[in-house]
């Protein structure tokens, strides 16, 4: 039995096509095709600002040029540590044009997490935003092949009155940075480049050589990053569009999915990038400002994680809100409950949208989404259909043998967006990279899901133990190794309890060492030592203290006996 050959359901319907032509050059390459086609177009939006294609070619050169001067060399790695602003995009295909690798994080990253990050993808240079290169300088002298530090601000991306006006009200709250030396302000920075061609700065790459770094927790729940290629983003822009066919030339997105993630970088940004639309900029949002942005801008297509959503429901005042312009709302990052799709479909439909939300489902495996709900074809609790030349299957878990429809299973996908290895993890790579009987090389996804005889796809359960909060992973062995690292702890275990908005928030339970005495005290240090060494996303919401954890009969804490108590808890309060 072979479902993978089975015909689509969408090719029968004649919706989209199963098969796409993807360019054979780099990501930047797709963008300057855009440029040179709609030179005057508005490529993106940055609070007022609006930047042209054909500018934003330059700028794009004028980045390239500076990195080049710098001395970074085709393979190497720059660290872009930005929130989604004009030069987090200068920069990311900057680096893509001189043939380096673009290493993506969060800019809320704990010192820790930032110094991991630079040393495991051994970058030369890296970028920052000067509210957060202290974390950057705290760590310095711990990450030895960081050559080139870069700093910009939000104001570097504004015209002159909004220069001074950031100024004078957020910026007055960043701390000056030392003139030491040290690093290279983003003024300083283009300077370097300066009287270098397009000719000179341009190293020719193919479609298959590595361009991106991204990081997950893949199948063990170790931090690992991602390595993807130029096709594997160009892939997804394309299949994107054609999974789309109200897309048109101009349609703006909000972009508010952050650059660091898979779901911000390649569908918020590059798809539409490489297809001549607006990306509306968002740096920092509250659900007030995201309602705002709506009213504001008018955008054609959404994106967002469940939580999003939810919070936009809560918002008051909004009442007058004309969501008429949208033609795409799309969920990932979590599973959407069909209760939040039922809420929020009706929300569009009072504030004159003519859609309702889809949602996809996707791994960093494979950059993001690789399955979507067709635009006219709901089935409940289904994460939709596989994109153009994207295969889907369902197998036993734990081997490569495929069930039958409608039997749950581990999820394993192939096609062009299936990433090139996990960074410096040969053994786990092998792992969930596996070349099956077909020919194919599938992810195993970790996930259990199943598949209906029309070939929609259906999300159940991780099996690998993660929790999922605002759509962040959080990764409870990390969590507990840094507890457990303390003086005051001797065994710690994290889950996720079930949170109304989050959907999941992160609680720790503790055995503290002999002669450590529960308290508020000691509750509050803990906290306070967790702060500086994990994402503000992925902090604890509470730490209870235990004598003892339960255990399982091997002698390993028995974590689902915690989340069982918990969820007795919930239902009893």
């Amino acid at each position: 039995m072979n479902m993978t050959v089975k015909t689509p359901w969408y090719a029968k319907m004649g919706a989209i096509p199963c098969h796409l032509e993807y360019p054979e050059g780099t990501m930047v390459e797709a963008v300057e095709r855009i440029a040179q086609q709609y030179p005057d177009l508005t490529a993106y939006e940055f609070l007022g600002n609006k930047t042209s294609y054909s500018s934003l070619a330059g700028d794009i050169h004028a980045a390239a040029a500076a990195l080049k001067a710098c001395g970074v060399k085709p393979g190497e790695r720059v660290t872009i540590c930005l929130p989604n602003m004009p030069m987090a995009i200068d920069m990311f295909y900057a680096v893509n044009m001189i043939g380096a690798i673009a290493n993506m994080i969060h800019p809320l990253s704990a010192e820790g997490e930032i110094e991991f990050y630079l040393n495991d993808s051994e970058s030369v240079a890296a970028i920052t935003v000067d509210m957060f290169y202290q974390k950057f300088a705290h760590i310095r002298r711990n990450t030895p092949k960081l050559r080139t530090m870069i700093v910009c601000s939000i104001k570097d991306g504004l015209k002159p009155l909004m220069k001074i006006g950031y100024q004078l009200t957020k910026g007055r709250k960043v701390a000056p940075l030392p003139k030491d030396g040290s690093y290279l302000t983003w003024k300083e920075f283009l300077k370097k480049g300066q009287g270098l061609s397009v000719e000179e700065v341009r190293v020719p790459r193919g479609k298959n050589e590595p361009a991106v770094v991204l990081y997950s927790g893949g199948t063990t729940g170790i931090t690992k990053g991602i390595l993807l290629s130029n096709l594997n983003f160009n892939a997804l822009g394309a299949q994107v569009v054609a999974a789309n066919p109200i897309y048109e030339v101009g349609d703006k997105m909000l972009s508010i999915m952050p650059m660091f993630h898979g779901f911000g970088l390649g569908v918020s940004i590059h798809t539409i990038l490489m297809h001549g639309g607006t990306c509306i900029l968002v740096p920092q949002f509250t659900p007030k400002t995201y309602a705002d942005l709506l009213r504001k801008h008018k955008p054609n297509f959404i994106a967002g994680v469940p939580t999003l959503y939810e919070a936009l429901l809560r918002v008051d005042g909004i009442d007058d809100l004309d969501l008429s312009c949208l033609k795409g709302v799309f969920s990932g990052g979590d599973s959407l409950s069909v209760e939040l799709k039922k809420r929020f479909d009706a929300f569009l439909k009072a504030h004159g949208a003519k859609i309702t939300v889809r949602e996809g489902y996707g791994t960093t495996e494979c950059v993001t989404a690789s399955c979507l709900t067709p635009i006219d074809e709901y089935r409940e609790g289904s994460i939709g259909i596989p994109f153009p030349d994207t295969y889907y299957k369902i197998v036993r878990v734990g081997t490569e043998e495929e069930v039958p429809y409608g039997e749950e299973g581990e999820i394993c996908l192939a096609g062009p967006t299936v990433m090139l290895e996990y960074v410096n993890h040969p053994e786990e790579t092998a792992n969930t990279l596996r070349k099956h009987a077909d020919g194919l090389t599938w992810v195993h996804t970790g996930d259990l899901g199943m598949m209906d005889s029309d070939g929609f796809v259906y999300f159940r359960q991780r099996i690998k133990r993660m929790i999922i909060t605002s759509g962040y992973n959080v990764y409870p062995s990390q969590i507990e190794n840094i507890l457990d690292a303390h003086e005051y702890v001797h065994m710690s275990c994290v889950i996720g309890v079930k949170d109304p908005y989050k959907m999941q928030k992160v609680k720790a339970f503790v055995m503290l060492k002999p002669g450590v005495q529960p308290s508020d005290e000691v509750k509050k240090a803990l906290l306070d030592y967790c702060r500086t060494r994990i994402a503000k996303y992925a902090m604890p919401y509470d730490i209870e203290f235990r004598s003892e954890l339960p255990k399982t009969l091997v002698g390993k804490v028995a974590y689902r006996v915690l989340e069982e108590e918990e969820q007795k808890k919930e239902q009893t309060a």
